[in-house]
């Protein structure tokens, strides 16, 4: 006859537990580290659109109105309710956009960001532009 009738319980001891909760911060630090470099690389596809569509903006009107390179243009001609733009465009990074003030010429960017530098907010070409 055995005398020994413990039933074994079952159940994780507290070092499994504890290792289950450092592998789950773990792999959800990676996920954190990659959602902010998607958003980071999303916020520049954005600033980079923002200054296309100002581009193209800017050409509009000039052939639009037969303006030539070099001739005045505010911001305030192109961007506006009823105007080439709608609404002027802001980096979603938080940088600020310097508007030319001139028509520009061809191969040269009408609007630039100040992150351009730094985050590289900046088109890879405008050739043609």
């Amino acid at each position: 006859m055995k005398l020994n009738n413990t039933k074994k319980q079952g159940g994780l001891t507290l070092i499994e537990v504890t290792l289950v909760i450092a592998v789950l911060l773990g792999l959800i630090s990676v996920l954190f580290i990659g959602v902010s470099a998607y958003k980071e690389g999303s916020n520049r596809a954005k600033c980079i659109l923002n200054i296309s569509n100002v581009q193209k903006a800017v050409r509009s009107y000039q052939n639009l109105y037969e303006k030539a390179v070099g001739n005045d243009l505010l911001k305030a001609t192109i961007a506006g309710s009823g105007k080439m733009l709608e609404t002027e465009p802001t980096c979603p990074s938080g940088g600020t956009y310097t508007w030319l003030g001139t028509i520009p010429a061809v191969g040269t960017a009408y609007l630039t960001c100040s992150l351009s530098a730094t985050s590289n907010h900046a088109p890879t070409s405008v050739t043609g532009w």
